[in-house]
């Protein structure tokens, strides 16, 4: 099916089973029942919350069943995921046994977009293992920059669904993938899309590496303009040479050396085409400033060049992209800046909850106290040590599995200072900081990178960061 073709299903008396409560799964209930299909929703969890989602749906007439999301229910023709859901799960392997398809969200947002009458939006779609979230945002301030109807939507926590099924009528949509939610999507055809980078990551869910490269790079199937890629990371250009893609799709590579034809890049401090431009072989297009991009870390600046790949794949301007890039501001404990106190600066970077964000977070300073520690969900350490040791001026570590760390500073930065915190309530985060400051000297970062998740000590890394953030102010407080 091409890019712009749009699927159209007849929903009408359709035995169709929803597969979780939540962000996605009552979305996706509603709108199915709302076209006709008989909806039964199932679920794992029996708690008030669900209770009182399942007593909404069933007041519209949909059917749930909570506490047993393992069983098939019968006459089930099609199942729709929400994207947490492993792909082992007795429910599936009973969808495949009886051979009843599976979408996730994605997939009944890419099916259902322009149900409404209206002309359906292109996709420019991102994934990678880090910097997803702000490259869809970038890329959608470039697009409203353009003058463009646009949204950032998907991973993002704005749904596929509402954006597609929504009263809006959008020129493009920004949308953030995530490998769960591409897993489950097989239809789905981008204008254009990115594959950022490729880390160790969700290997527990996905099996393999092999098995989660896979479903990062199901985005690039179909595409219609670009196929944009890490040029620092070749696994992702595999991915595009691996993928089956419209007749004229070109290969866009991003770098933060000079780029070569069809490559964007940096040349002295500015942001530069030689993709979208008359003679790739010869030209090259001013795009913005390096300072322009807030903030100027060496990810960062990747980030904002794979968005502007995108804009340009879609026709948009350069003067867009830089007005959009300067009007972007980052997410909160994005490598957020907190404070400088006595000559030292305070970042909070808690959103660095795997080794290949925090190496990039690590990078973007020369001097550095480094507070990290958490769930390290299988990661091993000695690679990010090893690339950081020279960087460091002392580490504090916290949290459930701060002792892995310990062990991979003790083989490859032994001389660096270790501050080793036996404790993971949340008060924790006060003491990290004091004794962080501790170590610090004029002209140092402090910096909270954890590597690892939040959820021994913090409901989710937002708390962790500003648990952070608080600390670091009251200490300012405190000195001024």
């Amino acid at each position: 099916m091409g890019s712009q073709e749009v699927s159209t299903v007849d929903w009408q008396g359709k035995y169709v089973t929803v597969a979780g409560l939540g962000v996605s799964g009552i979305p996706a209930a509603r709108a199915l029942h709302e076209r006709g299909a008989l909806v039964t929703v199932v679920n794992d969890g029996d708690d008030e919350r669900a209770r009182a989602q399942a007593a909404e749906l069933e007041a519209l007439g949909i059917t749930v069943r909570l506490g047993d999301g393992a069983t098939l229910p019968p006459s089930t023709e099609l199942v729709v995921t929400a994207p947490g859901w492993q792909p082992d799960k007795p429910l599936f392997l009973a969808a495949a046994e009886a051979g009843v398809p599976v979408w996730g969200d994605v997939e009944l947002a890419w099916r259902l977009r322009g149900d409404n009458g209206r002309k359906a939006a292109p996709w420019l779609a991102v994934t990678g293992t880090n910097g997803k979230t702000t490259t869809v945002r970038m890329l959608a301030s470039i697009l409203e920059a353009a003058g463009l109807r646009t949204a950032a939507v998907g991973n993002i926590g704005v749904s596929l669904l509402d954006a597609v099924l929504g009263e809006t009528e959008y020129d493009v949509l920004a949308v953030e993938l995530s490998s769960y939610q591409l897993h489950w999507a097989p239809s789905l055809r981008a204008h254009s899309a990115a594959v950022l980078n490729l880390a160790p990551d969700h290997l527990d869910w996905h099996g393999s590496m092999e098995a989660y490269a896979a479903d990062k790079g199901r985005v690039y199937e179909g595409n219609t303009v670009a196929c944009v890629y890490n040029v620092a990371d070749p696994a992702t250009e595999d991915l595009v040479r691996e993928a089956d893609v419209e007749e004229g799709c070109r290969a866009i590579g991003f770098t933060l050396g000079a780029p070569g034809p069809s490559q964007l890049g940096v040349v002295d401090g500015i942001l530069v085409d030689r993709a979208f431009v008359a003679n790739r072989q010869k030209q090259a297009q001013e795009l913005a400033e390096v300072g322009d991009v807030d903030p100027p870390a060496p990810h960062n600046i990747a980030n904002a060049l794979a968005a502007a790949a995108l804009a340009r794949a879609f026709g948009v301007e350069p003067a867009a992209v830089r007005d959009g890039l300067r009007a972007f501001r980052p997410d909160a404990h994005r490598i957020e800046h907190v404070a400088d106190i006595g000559e030292v600066a305070y970042v909070d970077d808690s959103k660095a909850t795997n080794t290949h964000a925090t190496e990039a977070s690590l990078a973007a300073y020369d001097s550095i106290v480094w507070i990290a520690g958490g769930l390290a969900k299988g990661a091993t350490f000695d690679e990010l040590v090893i690339g950081a040791a020279k960087r460091l001026r002392g580490v504090v570590l916290m949290g459930a599995d701060r002792a892995l760390i310990h062990e991979a500073l003790t083989r490859h930065a032994p001389e660096v200072p270790v501050v080793d915190l036996d404790r993971t309530d949340t008060g924790a985060m006060s003491e990290a900081v004091a004794r962080a400051a501790e170590l610090a000297r004029p002209g140092d970062t402090v910096l909270l990178a954890p590597a690892c998740a939040s959820m021994d000590m913090f409901t989710n890394y937002n708390k962790r960061g500003e648990a952070f953030a608080d600390a670091v102010r009251a200490r300012a407080d405190e000195s001024a």
